[in-house]
């Protein structure tokens, strides 16, 4: 098993012990962190849904993303981040909800927003939603998406592991 698998494995362990289901809301990583969870035999006891969405109109209709958000910061911000996480968590039955929006290369970058920055974003019921970003070495679209997902799923892991959740 990947580092990846073990990290899915260990956030799905956790979810399960803790009672809580996880939605993602995925941008530059199109799905890869919800299938590596669902990669896992018996993920659909604590893994709700995913939201793959890639364009701006997608994050606006899906999570709710605000226009004026997206035109403020643009996709890829702090502030999409956390409307992002707060979006999927609004939109699902899951009480812990992870998001990620990002440059992964190899075109896209800018001196403002580099390829290899990605913003992530934490809902988890009754708690404020926590945004964080990492600028991943640009080794390329494939490394870079792999990162995003390995950080991520860690993100989820320390999440359950560190809060008490109310319910969805």
């Amino acid at each position: 098993m990947s580092d990846i698998g073990a990290l899915a494995s260990a956030l799905l362990e956790a979810c399960e012990a803790h009672g809580v289901m996880v939605a993602t809301a995925e941008s530059c990583t199109g799905g890869m962190i919800v299938a590596a969870l669902t990669d896992i035999a018996g993920s659909s006891a604590v893994v709700d849904r995913g939201f793959i969405t890639y364009s701006n109109e997608a994050k606006r209709e899906m999570l709710g993303v605000s226009e004026a958000t997206l035109k403020a910061h643009g996709a890829v911000s702090r502030e999409t981040a956390l409307e992002m996480a707060a979006g999927a968590l609004a939109h699902s039955r899951a009480s812990l909800a992870l998001a990620v929006t990002g440059v992964a290369g190899p075109g896209g970058g800018s001196a403002e927003k580099p390829v290899g920055l990605v913003w992530f974003g934490v809902a988890r019921a009754g708690r404020p939603v926590e945004a964080e970003f990492r600028l991943f070495e640009n080794k390329g679209r494939d490394f870079i998406r792999r990162e995003t997902v390995r950080t991520a799923l860690g993100l989820g892991l320390r999440a359950v592991d560190q809060a008490s959740f109310a319910g969805p």
